[in-house]
């Protein structure tokens, strides 16, 4: 086992075990049940093909085309066929997993197969992210001020990207989208002022083997005026199929002394004129039709909640962007929070404020 794997969080395991089954031999057998007359003895039937497959991790019934399913998945369906009440209902469900064995249903966005739906439990749909830890698997680490959780770039990936798309992170940081984006087979692009940033992200993405043979580059600049066109031309692309942002949230952390960081805007309207600019630019190879995500909190500036997160929303849909998404994700704690917590409720109390327990995800599609 590599040094750097580690559990991830169970609402965010990448895949439940896969199984590797022969196809043929598997639409046989589906067949056969749906010839069975009576229900007890299809409910056997499917018993003692379930008590084969228990001990099944790869094709290990031919020679033939495999087909590769989640043992939950086909578990669960061979459950729902064995507990019918009805035949009638059993031959349902037979026909239903002979479905998501032959056939892929799925969209220009994803690999997800819509006949095999319930496989992907893994994939959020709600508006409201309860994460009681971040991803520290593998090289992940929050050791970096400012940066997100791993679970973030994940789900978007998963849910707006194919394997071989191309995805930009204009503000990379330590790296997280990239070590994701290794992870899941997503060609993965970042751009980053800080020269000692760039240094760090390349050393982390590199401790993990990149099993897909995607590319994955950190480039040291500024987002708001770095020719993308130029960038993607390096290998052949002419344009992105995701762009991800987690700017600073103004200027609640100072990442560098640089003028263009964004955390050093010189007020919020500054920073809204910088982040827009780095939209502008980037928007130029996204693909239309095609989304921006955008993490974001709000912020306090002499005891007044100043909404960030609404004002950037507000402008970037200003700029040729429909808002098809708007996710509320809590976070427990923070750098500047940590073992202070008792500290900040008596602050809270004492000054009539709440504390931030959330931050924004703004989901954008390019029009």
């Amino acid at each position: 086992m590599n040094q750097h794997d580690t559990q991830r969080p169970p609402q965010f395991e990448e895949e439940d075990e896969i199984v590797q089954l022969d196809e043929k031999r598997l639409m046989l057998v589906c067949e056969q049940w749906k010839d069975i007359h009576l229900l007890s003895s299809l409910r056997r039937a499917v018993s003692d093909f379930k008590h084969e497959m228990q001990d099944i991790h790869h094709n290990e019934l031919g020679d033939n085309d495999c087909v590769e399913l989640s043992r939950t998945y086909l578990f669960n369906e061979l459950d729902k066929i064995s507990s019918s009440l009805t035949l009638e209902r059993a031959l349902h469900y037979i026909d239903r997993l002979i479905k998501g064995i032959s056939e892929v249903r799925t969209s220009r966005l994803n690999d997800i197969n819509l006949n095999r739906w319930k496989e992907y439990d893994d994939i959020l749909t709600d508006s409201l992210w309860i994460i009681d830890r971040r991803d520290s698997s593998g090289v992940h680490t929050a050791g970096y001020w400012g940066n997100f959780i791993p679970q973030i770039p994940y789900q978007m990936m998963k849910r707006y990207t194919k394997k071989g798309d191309w995805v930009i992170d204009t503000f990379n940081g330590s790296g997280t989208t990239l070590i994701e984006g290794q992870r899941l087979g997503r060609n993965t692009i970042g751009v980053e002022l800080q020269r000692r940033m760039v240094d760090h992200a390349k050393q982390l993405v590199s401790a993990e083997p990149n099993n897909h043979g995607v590319v994955i580059d950190v480039v040291e600049g500024d987002s708001a005026t770095i020719d993308y066109k130029e960038l993607l031309a390096r290998y052949d692309q002419k344009s992105a199929q995701l762009v991800i942002m987690h700017p600073p949230y103004f200027d609640i952390i100072k990442f560098s002394d640089d003028s263009r960081d964004l955390s050093n805007a010189a007020s919020v309207e500054k920073f809204l004129e910088m982040m827009v600019a780095i939209v502008d630019n980037v928007a130029q190879v996204l693909d239309k039709g095609r989304y921006l995500v955008v993490v974001i909190g709000d912020k306090y500036v002499k005891g007044d909640w100043i909404p960030l997160g609404f004002q950037t929303m507000h402008e970037i849909m200003q700029r040729g962007f429909s808002l098809k998404s708007l996710i509320v994700k809590n976070f427990e704690e923070t750098s500047g929070k940590r073992n202070q917590k008792e500290l900040w409720r008596y602050r809270a109390l004492a000054g009539g404020f709440y504390i931030f327990k959330h931050e924004y995800i703004f989901l954008f599609k390019k029009q």
